[in-house]
């Protein structure tokens, strides 16, 4: 285990992490986050993950195509390896604790800590005055869906680094408020080839499902046939792949392209370019759309076969909240006793 991995001594090694349903499941998510949270369940760790469907609606959403992605998410975690029996598979808002602690927390946390996020400044950005304060809010929650399990680690990509760190200060300025040692200080978990995935259109923005352009991403719903055709398609550069990493600099595609193979194949991008270094993307592309196909394809095929039966994935959902709020219900009543609450 890493030093990134030791966990809060005082608390059971516990896992929290979530993705909010607002449709596109994508490569980036797959490499990003849940083939992570597959391996940490098999780990020395409880393991909690969540559809954040109240995060979702710090914008607005179509209430039946809500409906569908939180569905659609649940099926992604599902058919990538998340085993409902090994991990609590849930949806947020089944769950009244999370927004129950979120306020708890809208009241310890400060005006000025939300104003310092950076997702906070890029969505809101010249429109903030017409934000919803769901959003300005939005790291808060965040810090509850953690707290309310007592997590200690939350595997999260760079961008949601610093709203974990928000979630560090809350616990420490709750914990010396009120002279206890109640909320853990919880640990980032970043690691992996894969954690950052580009457009295959331009290797310099982040693989995104709101690019208007479908050929910029891999779906996780995408077939054999589609995955195949978008690597092909994919953009490179005329020079042949180095035989070293540093040989990456400044070829943003090439980059991108090495770090997916890498991220499926569970090697390093040292170990890929001894392997491939010298090749032309001519020879190196069907390669890569071999093994994403090789990949990928089961899990869409079982996306597909889950969505044809809601009913089997809400009756996962409502099982696993029901494990959820075995764990938070507790946690948010001694949260109430120490700030002092008549129960």
């Amino acid at each position: 285990m890493s030093d990134a991995l030791q966990p809060n001594t005082a608390f059971k090694k516990r896992v929290f992490s979530g993705i909010q349903p607002s449709g596109g499941l994508t490569l980036g998510n797959y490499l990003g986050a849940i083939k992570r949270f597959v391996q940490m369940q098999d780990e020395d760790y409880e393991t909690i993950y969540c559809m954040v469907d109240l995060h979702a609606i710090t914008v607005w959403q179509d209430p039946a195509a809500l409906r569908r992605q939180t569905r659609e998410l649940a099926a992604g975690f599902i058919a990538s390896g998340i085993d409902p029996a090994k991990s609590i598979l849930f949806n947020q808002s089944q769950v009244a604790e999370h927004a129950q602690l979120g306020w708890i927390f809208n009241c310890v946390a400060r005006m000025g800590w939300m104003q310092r996020m950076t997702q906070w400044k890029d969505k809101a950005g010249k429109n903030s005055q017409n934000a919803s304060l769901g959003l300005f809010a939005y790291p808060s929650l965040m810090a509850a869906d953690i707290l309310t399990y007592h997590a200690t680690h939350v595997p999260v990509g760079e961008d949601q680094k610093q709203h974990l760190e928000l979630t560090r200060d809350i616990a420490i300025k709750f914990n010396n408020d009120y002279g206890v040692d109640f909320f853990p200080v919880t640990e980032p978990v970043i690691e992996g080839a894969g954690t950052r995935v580009m457009s295959l259109r331009d290797g310099s923005k982040k693989m995104s499902k709101s690019d208007p352009s479908d050929a910029s991403r891999i779906n996780m719903t995408d077939d054999a046939d589609t995955l195949a055709k978008k690597i092909r398609k994919a953009k490179t550069d005329p020079d042949a792949l180095p035989s070293e990493a540093e040989g990456l600099e400044g070829r943003a595609e090439a980059r991108n392209l090495v770090n997916i193979y890498a991220g499926l194949a569970d090697m390093s991008v040292e170990a890929v370019l001894r392997d491939v270094g010298g090749k032309a993307f001519s020879e190196f592309k069907p390669l890569l759309a071999e093994l994403a196909v090789a990949k990928l394809a089961p899990i869409s095929s079982e996306m597909a076969r889950l969505m044809e039966n809601e009913a089997e994935i809400d009756a996962l959902l409502h099982t696993g909240a029901d494990a959820a709020r075995a764990i938070a219900a507790p946690i948010l009543e001694k949260t109430y006793d120490i700030i002092g609450m008549v129960r």
